[in-house]
């Protein structure tokens, strides 16, 4: 057995990232957890660092990576699930140059759900958006519940995160819609959206009017009579579709 207490410091350094945003990005590393993320990160050729194993699982687990065998209790303080899958394991963050173009990208502002922004990444990777760009207070793409949620497009999808002001300079290149419900939205059947960005705003509030000021338009999903709204990540893959799913 490895690491047999809560205090080993990779320990402590495995749970921090799963409970702090800061320390992930600090540390540059994000936790995942379950034998299905560890599958899907190897089959992407992820920068997996360290895994924690409690029990056998049917994975070859790359070399450049530092295997622990843990006991349950350093798993269960570790993981954050309340009922642990038999592994852990913490991920490199891509360093890669996100910069560039804003082309044929999904923007998410203040969509603060975890499962949501999880369920976008996975969308976009399916769809083959390029970027997913977070902007405002959006939930943290690398937290555990985010990641789990992506069921591993985490690991193909390129993430951006942007200020307002950096998508205000990268809108005069690249026309970006918001996705509003307003008398001056286009049926989004109405717009061709090959080669643009398109933001969503979060379910309560939709976009601010100042990222809104910066679009070239606002855009609609038709729905039902009486029908106010979908779910953020619902309309987001019904736009993601629109612009890139038709042509797969």
């Amino acid at each position: 057995m490895d690491i047999t207490s809560r205090k080993n410091e990779k320990a402590v350094h495995m749970k921090k990232l799963g409970v702090s945003k800061e320390y992930r990005r600090i540390s540059g590393e994000f936790l995942c957890d379950g034998v299905k993320l560890l599958e899907e990160a190897v089959k992407s050729g992820a920068d997996i660092r360290q895994v924690f194993l409690c029990g056998d699982i049917q994975v070859e687990i790359p070399e450049s990576a530092r295997v622990f065998t843990v006991t349950k209790e350093v798993l269960e303080a570790v993981s954050p699930l309340k009922t642990p899958q038999p592994v852990v394991f913490s991920v490199g963050m891509a360093r890669e140059n996100l910069s560039g173009d804003i082309k044929n990208s999904i923007i998410l502002e203040n969509m603060q759900d975890p499962g949501n922004v999880g369920t976008v990444i996975r969308t976009a990777n399916a769809f083959h958006i390029k970027d997913v760009i977070l902007t405002g207070a959006c939930a943290d793409p690398w937290s555990p519940k985010a990641v789990r949620a992506t069921m591993g497009a985490v690991f193909r999808q390129r993430i951006r995160e942007m200020t307002l002001e950096e998508l205000e300079s990268a809108g005069r290149e690249v026309p970006i819609y918001g996705a509003a419900l307003s008398r001056n939205a286009r049926d989004i059947r109405d717009v061709e959206l090959g080669g643009c960005a398109v933001a969503i705003g979060s379910e309560g509030r939709g976009l601010t009017r100042e990222l809104l000021s910066i679009c070239s338009g606002e855009l609609i999903i038709p729905m039902s009579p009486g029908c106010e709204s979908l779910n953020a990540a619902a309309a987001a893959s019904i736009i993601m579709w629109e612009m890139t799913g038709k042509q797969l």
